[in-house]
């Protein structure tokens, strides 16, 4: 812990990550006693997430300190989480996710055009440059911080937008937070309306169902055996990354940690069958889990409300916009294309999860649905390629088109 002034308190990666457990077992223990919040599929991490920003900016208004956290380590979690997502994909699965993938992606790219649309000629309307509309567009919502902050720069100098970071960074934090919040509920509609039920006959890919929570058998072998497996995959991962980044492939490290492991599961264990393997195990499940739900947990924790209030007014206004645009076009767009089946329901929470948060928060959605209501596994396997690979994709693209209007 480190007092840089004497109004601003920076924690250091060990503390945030010791804070952030804290803050994930607050949120598992809020929703526990609060069936509102298993009703509507609110995942843990959120609940307790948002409760600690709260707590910060309560700090702030009484005392006027700031907290700023080290979030390192919440970014190696984040990397534990889609490698252990990559173990658990069996070329099976991938094969049946190939027509869903081509849909899940159509609709994506469709969506990314109407989302800079809306904000664009939003931000139009209200008298702020069409950059700024972009901002709180793909760059911030379906790109998220890493993109907001990368286009920042170019939205600033083209349309002179000078605090295009502020705004972008603000915009992708608010997103996060209405993306977790969205995605159950609107799963959870559907689920009732069309009474749905999980027919996979198959265990979760993140965590473990809740009913089933105290009848595990989990071993300090098989924890440990998975953690070698994940950080062996992280390795190779980051070799194949850097090797990608030399031929002028710029991809996310988890999206390069994830093929790793898809590779691994789908190799090893039939060229060693003697190998115990840790895909499909409870001790996986949890581990992956856990991961999620730190990054997500530490992601909320240290949202500050205080800096995004002098761009309340435009701010709000688009989002606003941009959640409309985006519940609709969920509920009468991809929900019927995906097949109006359960399946459905949870890529539909997954969808408001990347559509206008991030990858993880989209996971995080649909991680609560499968808990409550059963597995889709087709789901946990093609939102990450969509939301993580290809919407960076067409981001760049995007954005600089509508730049050039």
């Amino acid at each position: 812990m480190e007092f840089l002034s004497d109004s601003v308190i920076q924690l250091d990666s060990f503390i945030t990550l010791t804070l952030g457990i804290i803050v994930l077992f607050i949120g598992i223990k809020i929703t526990a006693r609060i069936r509102f919040l298993q009703k509507y599929n609110i995942p843990e991490p959120v609940t307790g997430g948002i409760f600690a920003s709260l707590a910060a900016l309560a700090l702030y208004l009484v005392g006027g300190w700031e907290v700023e956290y080290d979030l390192f380590t919440r970014d190696v979690f984040l990397i534990y989480f889609f490698t252990a997502i990559g173990i658990n994909a069996r070329i099976a699965q991938l094969l049946s996710g190939g027509k869903p993938l081509l849909l899940l992606l159509g609709l994506t790219l469709t969506y990314l055009v109407i989302q800079d649309t809306v904000g664009y000629f939003s931000a139009l309307a209200i008298g702020q440059p069409g950059g700024v509309g972009l901002l709180v567009g793909s760059a911030a919502l379906a790109g998220g911080h890493g993109t907001a902050i990368a286009w920042a720069p170019t939205i600033a100098e083209a349309q002179g937008v000078t605090n295009a970071l502020e705004i972008g960074v603000a915009a992708a934090t608010i997103g996060l937070v209405i993306a977790s919040l969205i995605g159950g509920p609107i799963a959870s509609f559907l689920l009732s309306r069309h009474n749905l039920e999980s027919e996979e006959d198959s265990k979760l890919l993140v965590g473990i169902e809740y009913d089933k929570e105290e009848r595990t058998s989990i071993t300090h072998l098989n924890i440990m055996g998975s953690i070698l497996i994940i950080h062996v995959a992280m390795i190779f991962g980051y070799m194949l990354n850097e090797i990608l980044a030399e031929m002028g492939l710029k991809l996310p490290l988890f999206v390069s940690c994830m093929m790793i492991a898809i590779l691994m599961t789908n190799t090893i264990p039939m060229l060693f069958k003697k190998v115990s393997w840790p895909a499909g195990s409870n001790a996986l499940a949890i581990i992956s889990d856990f991961s999620l739900g730190l990054f997500i947990a530490m992601s909320l924790m240290g949202m500050q409300f205080w800096e995004v209030a002098d761009l309340a007014g435009p701010l709000f206004f688009l989002l606003a916009a941009q959640v409309a645009v985006t519940v609709l076009f969920i509920l009468f767009v991809v929900f019927p294309v995906m097949g109006r089946n359960y399946f459905a329901a949870v890529l539909s929470a997954g969808f408001a999860g990347f559509g206008l948060g991030a990858t993880p928060t989209a996971i995080a959605n649909m991680s609560a649905v499968a808990k409550s209501h059963g597995p889709s596994p087709t789901a946990f396997i093609i939102v990450p390629l969509v939301g993580a690979f290809f919407v960076d994709i067409a981001n760049s693209f995007l954005l600089q088109f509508f730049l050039s209007l």
